[in-house]
């Protein structure tokens, strides 16, 4: 998948393409929807499938104070895409001058001089330039005009409930990881780097990853999870949990992930860890006993859970 950072700076247009935009945070399964017409649009007109996404977030340059968690981080985002399909990606760095760019400037001056424009795939609730102004009709006027079609996409529903970056990161932040897997289409992951932590998981008896993540990602809430990790293209099973560890008197948050029937080292590695279902909220034990009596249910749990999870 080809990668352009900012459209203004292609030396050539993008060739014949059919183009959708918006921020696809966590390419939850509406907007799978819109990639997948996108591909299938391009296919049946012998153009090459793009997204036009930014960087960052636009909330988080407009109105700072309300700019939400991410879902993903940046790579985790380009790679979901690409996994769908598209054959670029343009990277377009998100500030006020371009927010406040007329919708019709956008399309005619911006997006046509820069992209051979065949065919644009949006969600039905699409919003682009100045004051959000430009809609799906907006794009349906020009397309007329300037001689590109429009595909609309949406609402997408799974589980009874509108599919929604908002409802996707509500789910998430409440631990619900079976209502984030129906609105994902999958486990809910992320990535992260293992860095050296005290090793208190060691003395235990059940050794943990201590994960350092992007800052700013959406994390569920303190508790422990079952969990499947990739590690060297297999997948592990393990627990997680997230949280200060009040029975050592911890302050800082941490992540941490123990593999089951893993004894490998893998400080400085990455590991991407789906999250299946949540096991139970973080507590506070009598003593490091109370704690590795908890911590063995824990695991029996998880890999109960596991063994019965959805393929």
């Amino acid at each position: 998948m080809r990668v352009v950072r900012h459209l203004a700076r292609c030396r050539e247009r993008l060739p014949s393409t059919v183009l959708t935009l918006g921020n696809f945070d966590g390419v939850h399964r509406g907007h799978q929807a819109i990639l997948e017409t996108a591909v299938r649009r391009a296919a049946e007109q012998g153009a090459r499938p793009a997204v036009l996404t930014f960087e960052p977030h636009p909330i988080a340059v407009l109105v700072p104070d309300r700019a939400p968690p991410i879902i993903q981080s940046l790579h985790d985002r380009l790679t979901t895409i690409r996994e769908r399909g598209i054959d670029t990606v343009v990277l377009q760095r998100f500030t006020r001058v371009f927010a406040a760019m007329e919708p019709e400037a956008f399309v005619r001056d911006f997006l046509l001089r820069h992209i051979e424009l065949r065919h644009v795939v949006v969600g039905y609730n699409v919003n682009f330039g100045r004051d959000r102004a430009g809609t799906s009709e907006t794009l349906r006027t020009l397309g007329a005009q300037l001689g590109f079609g429009v595909d609309v996409v949406g609402p997408v529903v799974a589980d009874g409930e509108e599919v929604s970056s908002t409802r996707l990161r509500e789910a998430i932040r409440e631990g619900d990881m079976p209502r984030a897997r129906g609105l994902l289409g999958r486990p809910y992951a992320f990535r992260g780097r293992v860095v050296a932590g005290d090793r208190r998981g060691r003395t235990l008896g059940f050794p943990t990853a201590n994960l350092h993540l992007k800052p700013g990602l959406l994390i569920p809430p303190d508790g422990v999870y079952a969990v499947v990790a990739d590690v060297d293209g297999a997948e592990r099973s393990g627990v997680l949990n997230v949280g200060i560890r009040p029975t050592f008197g911890g302050r800082r948050r941490t992540i941490e992930a123990h593999l089951l029937d893993w004894d490998g080292d893998l400080y400085g590695r990455w590991l991407v860890v789906r999250i299946v279902e949540r096991l139970r909220g973080e507590m506070t034990f009598a003593g490091p006993d109370a704690l590795r009596a908890a911590i063995a249910d824990d695991v029996a749990r998880a890999r109960r859970v596991l063994a019965s999870r959805p393929a």
